[in-house]
């Protein structure tokens, strides 16, 4: 395995930077009271990783994959801080380079991986691994408005700077798991490309590959298959909106704080699983839905001309 210094800025395409990024906020309703039974139900189910138990993390999710071979996936990261300028070929051009632009400036804060059976189940104890990646706010890129999203969903920014994991260490440790580059492995998640993109980057120490036919290429090469949530949809009467939205119409409760990886990823992977066995009886279409992300490539619903709206956001 070859790990390559990554660089940043390259002269084949400029961005523009931007201050502004449209980002949702938390629901209004949420209780504020303690309820010790979830707090309980989710340290149970919900295993943060820093840096200090990284591998020994690992080695459990080796233990569990073959039996647990669907594996839902969130991502959190610092926003939209860039525009791509220029001329582009198509809106969806646009929107793979608006992607590709920002995900080379960035860095990833969060990861979740949740495992499921093909019956929906998912492990005793522990389902849910939420990695968290060292991130410094003095020295690291971001847009204000979504660190302050972050921040008021529990994520402790100082903790990440002190006792963040490694993107390199746990890119080594990801391509050696068994949940990567593997036919078996079936990912779930939800208006996933810039998940992807960051999964990408990690794994390949590398910016992006410029165009998306090779992004792609280079998707199926990792991730062979993958189900998006959000793509889904589409063929779901009265199905709308972000994640919770959908949970909610799909009576799916959540485990653990809104905007945090691990809990989105586990309600992401118990959305899928209603979603498939309410209108799909429990048969998908992998002609017609695998390997699709919803908002990229020339099959995504609907034309995003709005920048910041290609970034997930949970509406």
């Amino acid at each position: 395995i070859h790990f390559y210094k990554r660089v940043v800025f390259r002269p084949e395409y400029l961005c523009l930077l931007v201050i502004t990024v449209r980002m949702v906020h938390m629901e209004q309703g949420e209780s504020q009271d303690t309820d010790m039974v979830g707090l309980q139900l989710e340290e149970d189910r919900i295993k943060e990783v820093w840096s200090h138990n990284l591998e020994d993390e690992f080695k459990n999710i080796c233990r569990i994959v073959n039996d647990y071979p669907f594996v839902a996936m969130d991502t959190e990261f610092p926003g939209v801080v860039a525009r791509p300028i220029g001329e582009f070929k198509s809106t969806a051009d646009y929107q793979y380079q608006l992607l590709r632009c920002n995900v080379d400036l960035l860095k990833i804060i969060q990861l979740g991986l949740t495992f499921f059976n093909k019956e929906g189940e998912m492990p005793e104890g522990v389902c849910t691994w939420q990695f968290n990646f060292k991130f410094n706010l003095s020295e690291d890129m971001y847009a204000e408005e979504s660190v302050d999203l972050l921040q008021n969903s529990g994520i402790q920014f100082d903790r990440h700077e002190r006792e963040g994991i490694e993107t390199v260490h746990f890119a080594e440790m990801l391509l050696v798991s068994g949940i990567v580059l593997l036919d078996n492995v079936k990912w779930l998640s939800f208006h996933s490309g810039y998940d992807f993109g960051y999964l990408l980057s990690l794994l390949t120490n590398i910016n992006l590959p410029e165009g998306e036919n090779e992004f792609f290429e280079t998707l199926k090469l990792y991730f062979p298959n993958i189900y998006d949530v959000k793509y889904l949809m589409k063929s779901c009467k009265n199905l709308k909106g972000g994640l919770q939205e959908v949970a909610d119409m799909l009576e799916v409760e959540r485990i653990g704080p809104q905007h945090q990886a691990g809990s989105d990823s586990l309600l992401t992977g118990r959305a899928f699983f209603k979603m498939t066995e309410i209108y799909f009886e429990d048969e998908l279409d992998d002609s017609k839905y695998l390997g699709h992300l919803y908002g990229l490539g020339t099959n995504h619903v609907g034309n995003n001309t709005n920048s910041e709206s290609a970034a997930k956001t949970d509406a």
